[in-house]
């Protein structure tokens, strides 16, 4: 008899709730650190106005703050339904899914917001590697690198095939690569730039790095099937 295997799940149960916590005393406290501009975009979203605040960087920020609450509840209820139907890794497999949503498709909408004259210039496109990083300055860089950080952090937690950094790296390059096309079909006085894909690569890359504890886990870890339904005796 394994006496020690019970004693497996406190810590386990403790380590969720102390890496819970930290992501939440983080986000917390990157919240009040700019709470005034983004208060500035309070009223305007409040009273449901696009123009002010979805067409707006503070307005897009606040707002998914705001949705947070409502990402919980979602990776709660997706985890119920799947811990209901057998699935081991409920949790694991939902916060990643509802992660890769919320931390990436507002990232996505400030990309694609058109500047003052969409529509009426051009597409450009600056292809020369390394000539656009020195402009884009620290919040520039900072920005780019937070683009797909959401999909690199939790995609290959999910699905297994992308489980390898060489993959995460393809994907955040193929996703800014798209990105940056629709930029420049779309005429949106935008910059279609080389060195926006490289640092969107690096940090979905980055990203990867940063959760390479749990999905390297999940690669090893044997294929999880749902329970069988017990069959009712006579």
């Amino acid at each position: 008899m394994n006496h020690n295997a019970p004693r497996a799940a406190p810590p386990r149960r403790t380590r969720r709730t102390v890496l819970l916590g930290l992501a939440v005393l983080g986000t917390a406290s990157a919240a009040y650190a700019v709470r005034r501009p983004l208060m500035m975009s309070a009223p305007t979203c409040m009273a449901g106005r696009w123009h002010g605040c979805f067409d707006t960087f503070n307005g897009v920020v606040l707002m998914t703050l705001a949705a947070l609450p409502l990402a919980v509840l979602v990776v709660w209820l997706l985890a119920r339904l799947r811990r209901a139907a057998g699935v081991t890794s409920a949790w694991r497999m939902s916060l990643a899914e509802v992660g890769m949503v919320h931390g990436t498709v507002p990232f996505l909408w400030l990309t694609m917001m058109p500047g003052a004259a969409a529509g009426a210039v051009p597409g450009r496109l600056s292809l020369v590697p390394l000539r656009d990083l020195v402009t884009m300055g620290p919040l520039g860089v900072a920005g780019n690198l937070l683009v797909f950080a959401a999909l690199g952090f939790f995609a290959p937690m999910r699905f297994a095939a992308l489980a390898s950094l060489p993959r995460i790296l393809a994907l955040g390059a193929g996703c800014s690569v798209l990105v940056e096309t629709a930029q420049y079909v779309l005429r949106l006085d935008r910059v279609s730039s080389v060195d926006d894909v490289l640092v969107n690569a690096a940090g979905a890359l980055l990203a990867g790095l940063a959760s390479r504890r749990w999905w390297r886990a999940a690669a090893h870890a044997p294929a999880e099937r749902p329970r069988p339904a017990p069959v009712p005796t006579a």
